[in-house]
């Protein structure tokens, strides 16, 4: 048996996955990188350790399906978008760490290109706002603070999926996809090619960027012998917000879905032109695939999953996602507690890379079971502004939120969040959405299927309808509101001290 192979390269690990003809994934390999934090608010992944466990979990969900290298017939890539990278051509080695797009060490560079007067050429052209997490800021601190004695000719800049495009390419392929490119600030989603005003005006040399092509193309040929003596085609290339958009079949305008991973991108498909963002929204690429081009609009959440790991990692409240969920269903509700989880600032629709996390509403007798329901619901809150703003913006109603990712197996979580959407929230068979995007770009490239094909590969697991009053859903908001305008209140004061 053939298998399309592919490496899921997100914020918390790497993974590993081989998808078959039928659309189903078979095999999984996951191992886990460090998180790096060498300053309050700076988040940094080594490259190099990102790479060998690339190459470790490819090993190893080959030897888990008893397959050799014939039993791959392409790989295919899904990435962590924003995270930004430089290495030098000649050496092959990274000049820095990583710089991940939960990291803030640009907002001041992002505030002096605002009072520049940038924001709206940059917000008209890339459909981004001028913040810490995309990636231009990134690219402009490792020019200035690691590209020290290097000649510029001799630099690469990238996102993960162009590092590790080049690394398997044996340093032959420097390229990225549509998606990514549209991540970085540099790239005008009206010409589809990159912007030579922006890049001049924010620093980046156009020569160190990547070629762009369709999320479908075939990139190159695996030159990695020690993975795979014969070459084989590395096709299928997206990040992994829009792979999880393709895997749900969210194809037509307004079909929504939500990951909720680390973060949680809540993304709707617009057609064919791009709509204009407002509010705290962006606008994105979808997918390129066949030379065209359809377009997105996107809520970008910056800690969802993330929360829980700091409540569990960080205060230690639970052991494992059963615990949480047992503890979070003992109580009716918070009791008033809530938990803004600015760790790493604010997004949609506030985009606030200064805020600070908070926990408010505390009385004598809140316990660790409010604080963990609180976790759980924050989550649920910042998707539902999200999706309220989309629906908002583009006219589009929403009759069901297709969903993904490690946290909805959480079954209280999915329960509210249908609540506070009073919409339907649907959870795909499979977990590993981005993966079967990525997989099915791939398989579109080898011609395994064509698009019409894949409409019969989404697999619905279980749906959850809304059962809240509005009453109900209208108080428990007017607290998660007043929640927030009390972190960014405090971000504000702070700022004026």
């Amino acid at each position: 048996m053939s298998y399309l192979l592919t490496v899921d390269q997100s914020t918390a690990g790497t993974k590993a996955m081989l998808t078959d003809r039928e659309g189903r994934i078979r095999h999984r390999c996951s191992l886990a990188h460090r998180q790096i934090y060498p300053r309050d608010g700076w988040v940094e992944h080594d490259p190099l350790e990102l790479y060998g466990n690339v190459k470790a979990a490819i090993r190893s969900v080959m030897d888990q399906a008893g397959i050799g290298p014939d039993g791959v017939a392409a790989l295919t890539i899904t990435n962590q978008r924003e995270t930004a990278l430089i290495w030098d051509r000649e050496t092959g080695l990274p000049i820095a760490n990583a710089i991940v797009w939960q990291c803030r060490r640009t907002a001041d560079w992002c505030e002096g290109r605002k009072r520049e007067g940038l924001e709206p050429l940059v917000l008209s052209r890339t459909g981004l706002p001028l913040d810490p997490y995309f990636s231009a800021g990134k690219w402009s601190w490792l020019l200035e603070h690691e590209a020290a004695g290097i000649p510029v000719e001799r630099l690469a800049a990238g996102t993960i999926d162009s590092w590790l495009i080049w690394k398997l390419t044996g340093g032959q392929v420097h390229a990225t996809d549509y998606t990514n490119a549209s991540r970085t600030q540099l790239f005008n989603i009206h010409t589809l090619k990159w912007d030579e005003q922006l890049a001049d005006k924010l620093g980046i040399p156009l020569s160190l960027l990547p070629e762009v092509k369709d999320s479908d193309a075939v990139y190159g040929m695996t030159d990695e012998p020690e993975l795979f003596p014969v070459p084989k085609p590395i096709a299928g290339v997206i990040g992994d917000s829009q792979a999880a958009l393709f895997g749900q079949q969210c194809t037509r305008p307004g079909m929504a879905k939500g990951t909720y991973g680390t973060g949680t991108s809540v993304l709707m498909h617009t057609g064919d032109e791009p709509v204009k963002a407002g509010h705290g929204l962006v606008t994105a690429i979808a997918w390129g695939i066949g030379g065209r081009v359809e377009y997105a609009l996107e809520g970008v959440i910056r800690s969802t999953g993330d929360s829980l790991n700091w409540v569990r990692n960080e205060l230690g409240l639970f052991k494992d996602h059963a615990e949480l969920e047992a503890a979070a269903a003992d109580i009716p509700d918070t009791g008033g507690v809530y938990l803004v989880p600015a760790f790493v600032g604010l997004g949609a629709p506030h985009w606030n890379a200064r805020a600070r996390a908070a926990i408010i509403g505390l009385n004598r007798s809140s316990d660790r079971r409010h604080l963990l329901r609180a976790a759980l619901e924050s989550i649920a809150y910042q998707v539902a502004d999200a999706v309220r703003l989309l629906s908002a913006e583009t006219g589009l109603p929403l009759s069901e939120l297709r969903v993904d990712g490690g946290a909805t197996a959480n079954e209280l979580l999915m329960r509210f969040q249908a609540d506070l959407l009073n919409a339907e929230v649907v959870r795909s068979e499979a977990a590993e959405l981005s993966a079967l995007g990525s997989a099915y770009m791939g398989g579109l490239a080898l011609g395994w299927w064509d698009r019409n094909d894949l409409f019969s590969f989404y697999r619905k697991h279980k749906s959850y309808s809304p059962g809240m009053d509005g009453e109900t859903r209208e108080r428990l908001n007017r607290g998660w509101q007043a929640a927030v305008k009390a972190v960014l209140a405090a971000e504000e004061a702070s700022r004026e001290g």
